[in-house]
């Protein structure tokens, strides 16, 4: 009965016992490697029968994980998306292991995952700054287009009942273009995830795309205006603030890199706020906007990881922020069960 409690992971988790079924939306941020503490979020979302997803929007990684959690609750439910999901994550960390970008041994011996003292990663974003992709001779493949194959039966997606918003940026126009269901490829999410010093722009429709962070990370707006939920999760991969203001190099790069990435999804909860202060939910005008509570699942502990280890796909490190990733969720769940559905718990209006 609702206010009945379970416990899960050692924590006491308020009104989740026999509750009904509440429909809830997920937006899922991008952050390469990063990406497994959405993995870890859903999957111990999927452990509570009382969430229903209806619409998931990603970026980048945060497409792959929408499109790999999707395409396992199609196939067969929670328990499927939960196997879908760390098959593909393994698949991820298997073919890192042949990438030129590893720790060094001492980076190794002292704990740190990033890379930002491996010679070939050094070298390569140096490179990156002067050499384009595309001088490259016919190269950039990506290798995750025959994960992504191996994972995902994409002539079966479009059956999901699962709404898929996937974003990437038109090279040409700078505009976000929102792929879904039916339109979802592995060029469409290699799109999303499309880095341009790093890879060629990827060809749909005889357009080029590039990252859907530059556009929408991730994008709001579908969730809002095409599902029925009225409550968004948003996983937050991308810290907004920092205490301390940068000062090497790779620490400024990264916080360019934070702020651009995040520019877009706080212009979007902007908008929504001033769209909830003038709409009326008791009309038709607007009453989506009105109608929308937000939820924010995120850990300070992805602040203290540098840009580079979002190139670092070892498992140890993939499973050490799926972990984080189930332990933020649960602490959202114990916190906020009872909350969902019912009003915002997420004051996004002291972040703008």
């Amino acid at each position: 009965m609702p206010g009945q409690s379970d416990v899960v992971d050692g924590q006491s988790i308020p009104g989740s016992g026999a509750r009904e079924p509440l429909l809830v939306d997920l937006a899922l941020q991008g952050g390469g490697s990063h990406g497994a503490f959405t993995w870890g979020v859903l999957d111990r979302l999927l452990e509570e029968p009382w969430l229903e997803v209806d619409g998931v929007s990603g970026t980048s990684a945060g497409a792959m994980n929408a499109a790999v959690f999707a395409y396992g609750m199609l196939t067969g439910g929670p328990l499927a998306a939960k196997a879908a999901l760390e098959s593909f994550w393994r698949k991820v960390s298997a073919a890192a292991a042949f990438s030129p970008f590893q720790r060094t041994p001492l980076d190794m011996m002292l704990g740190r995952w990033s890379l930002d003292y491996s010679p070939n990663y050094v070298a390569a974003n140096l490179m990156a700054r002067l050499v384009s992709p595309y001088s490259l001779g016919g190269g950039g493949a990506n290798p995750l287009r025959d994960i992504l194959i191996d994972c995902v039966d994409f002539d079966r997606l479009a059956e999901s009942r699962i709404r898929i918003f996937i974003t990437a940026t038109n090279v040409r126009t700078g505009r976000g273009r929102i792929f879904r269901n039916g339109e979802i490829t592995p060029d469409v999410l290699l799109a999303s995830a499309c880095l341009p010093t790093m890879f060629k722009a990827v060809m749909i429709d005889g357009e080029g795309y590039w990252d859907g962070g530059y556009s929408g990370n991730p994008t709001i707006t579908p969730l809002v205006q095409e599902c029925q939920s009225h409550d968004t999760l948003i996983v937050q991969i991308n810290p907004v603030v920092r205490d301390e203001i940068p000062e090497s190099a790779a620490d400024i790069h990264n916080r360019i890199n934070e702020v651009s990435f995040n520019a877009t999804l706080l212009k979007e909860l902007k908008m929504i706020s001033l769209l909830r202060q003038v709409c009326d939910a008791s009309d038709g005008e607007g009453w989506q906007w009105a109608q929308m509570r937000l939820h924010l699942i995120n850990s300070d502990m992805m602040r203290d990881l540098g840009a580079s280890s979002k190139l670092n796909a070892e498992w140890a490190f993939l499973t050490m922020l799926r972990d984080e990733g189930r332990r933020a969720a649960s602490e959202f769940i114990a916190r906020h069960a009872t909350r969902i559905g019912v009003e915002s718990t997420f004051d996004f209006e002291s972040v703008l």
